[in-house]
């Protein structure tokens, strides 16, 4: 197989995934539907792999994700060295694409990106998806660099530790009173108790922690799919959950928030992967994340 990959294909099949379907990809590319169409099949040819699944919308196989991937480093690469060369376009901000977590996109990631200097010129798009699943989003080329829960590179990604975030098993006064009646371990698998989202099962994961690795929270849940909402609803009372440390501190002060198990917090460590490209827009941003994290986040 010749080892060259035409740009104008890969280009083709990033506009694909990117639009959804062909001839909207082609709307875009000022091309014609069969010129989209005969694109991908011969790149799809000179790879000898099915790169898109012909669903609506298009979405990449594994082996398309690394080739969306290289289109989107390859756009990055020629933008930096568009700008690099003072040509046309190069004074027009830079995009830079980042999946981070709710509860670090609450608390301290915002003001990471605060020490980003104005003269960078860059424009932030975030993905908020958990820390367990960000990897995922590096793996299909959607974005450049993402906190992740993960040490384990995705392929053509560098990964630096972050530090630890810490959460808290809390509940108001109100919910301790009411079903604080007995050994903690069985008053969680009953309680109510705060998720997420239907992935959540870091409640459980405390419960199984009690119980030496069995059992789980109690079915009657709540889900609240932002961190700001799911601290609110502990405090509320509506039921138990594992709020970071940053959040809960000033409602435990007020009296809002009380410890379940003041000696069984929970660690998180926290990485940031990147794309490793030689890109002075993605060395900003990892400069600026790693220093805010190193006052933000326990070692």
């Amino acid at each position: 197989m010749n080892q060259d990959l035409p740009l104008d294909q890969v280009r083709t099949l990033l506009a694909v995934v990117d639009e959804g379907t062909f001839e909207a990809a082609a709307a875009a590319l000022h091309v014609t539907p069969s010129a989209v169409s005969q694109r991908v099949k011969a790149l799809e040819q000179r790879t000898g792999r099915v790169l898109l699944l012909r669903t609506k919308p298009v979405r990449p196989t594994e082996s398309g994700e690394v080739l969306v991937r290289l289109a989107r480093q390859t756009a990055r690469l020629a933008r930096d060295a568009y700008a690099e060369l003072g040509l046309s376009g190069a004074g027009e901000p830079t995009r830079v694409s980042v999946a981070v977590n709710a509860d670090s996109l609450a608390t301290w990631f915002l003001g990471a990106l605060t020490r980003v200097p104005d003269e960078a010129r860059l424009r932030f798009e975030l993905h908020r998806e958990d820390e367990d699943h960000t990897a995922a989003l590096l793996r299909q080329g959607l974005v450049m660099a993402a906190v992740t829960s993960s040490p384990d590179p995705v392929p053509g990604c560098s990964v630096r530790a972050l530090g630890r975030m810490r959460y808290l098993p809390c509940a108001s006064p109100e919910f301790i009173d009411r079903y604080l009646d007995g050994p903690l371990h069985d008053v969680l698998t009953r309680a109510p108790v705060m998720a997420f989202d239907r992935r959540d099962d870091f409640q459980d994961g405390f419960v199984r922690g009690l119980l030496g690795g069995r059992g789980a929270a109690s079915s009657a849940r709540h889900y609240v799919p932002t961190s700001e909402g799911f601290a609110e609803g502990v405090a509320a009372g509506m039921g138990w959950g594992m709020v970071p440390e940053a959040q809960a501190d000033p409602l435990l002060r007020t009296g809002r928030l009380r410890l379940l198990a003041p000696d069984r917090p929970v660690d998180v460590p926290l990485y940031w992967q990147q794309w490793k490209l030689d890109s002075p827009a993605l060395a900003t941003v990892a400069d600026a994340v790693l220093t805010a994290a190193a006052g933000a986040l326990r070692r």
